[in-house]
C-alpha cells in the first residue's frame, strides 16, 4: 500500500530537510487521507483507488503548471512541477504513445469496434485496461485517430 510508504519517506525527508520532497508526499497523504474519510467506512483504500488519486494530483499540478506559465508565473510553475516529479515517483511506469496504440488496437479488434460510434465503449476498456499506466487525454487521443 502506498500509504505506509508515504509515512516512511515523510520521515525520511524531514530529516533529510527536503522541502520540495516533504511539500508533494504531505499532497499525497493529504488526498489519501481525505479519500478514506469521505467513503464513510474504516474499510482501507484499495490499491487501485491509490493509483486513481496519484493521476488526479499528478493532473491538477499539470493544468495548474500550465495555467502559471501562461500568466508568466514561472516561480509557481517550477512548484507544481516539482510536486509532479514527486507524486509521479509512486506511480507505476507511464506507457509511450506507441506502446498504447497496440493496447487500443487489440482492444479494438477484440471489441469490434469500428467508428468513431464505439469510441465510449473502447475508452471504457482502455481506460480498466491502461489504469494507472497511461493519461487519460493521451488515450481519448490515440482511441479517437484509430476509429476516425
Amino acid at each position: 500500500m502506498i500509504s505506509t510508504t508515504i509515512d516512511q519517506e515523510i520521515k525520511k525527508a524531514m530529516l533529510a530537510k527536503n522541502a520540495v520532497q516533504l511539500r508533494g508526499l504531505r499532497a499525497i497523504k493529504a488526498a489519501l487521507l481525505l479519500a478514506k474519510t469521505e467513503k464513510g467506512s474504516t474499510e482501507e483504500i484499495t490499491e487501485e483507488t491509490e493509483l486513481k488519486i496519484l493521476q488526479k494530483l499528478v493532473k491538477q499540478r499539470k493544468e495548474s503548471a500550465d495555467i502559471y506559465k501562461q500568466q508568466g508565473r514561472e516561480d509557481l510553475s517550477t512548484v507544481e512541477e516539482e510536486e509532479i516529479e514527486v507524486i509521479s515517483g509512486f506511480m507505476p511506469q507511464q506507457l509511450d504513445k506507441t506502446e498504447i496504440e497496440k493496447v487500443v488496437t487489440k482492444i479494438i479488434a477484440d471489441s469490434g469496434a469500428s467508428s468513431v460510434k464505439d469510441m465510449g465503449k473502447v475508452m471504457g476498456l482502455a481506460n480498466k485496461e491502461l489504469a494507472g499506466k497511461a493519461d487519460g487525454k493521451l488515450i481519448a487521443e490515440v482511441v479517437k485517430t484509430q476509429l476516425a
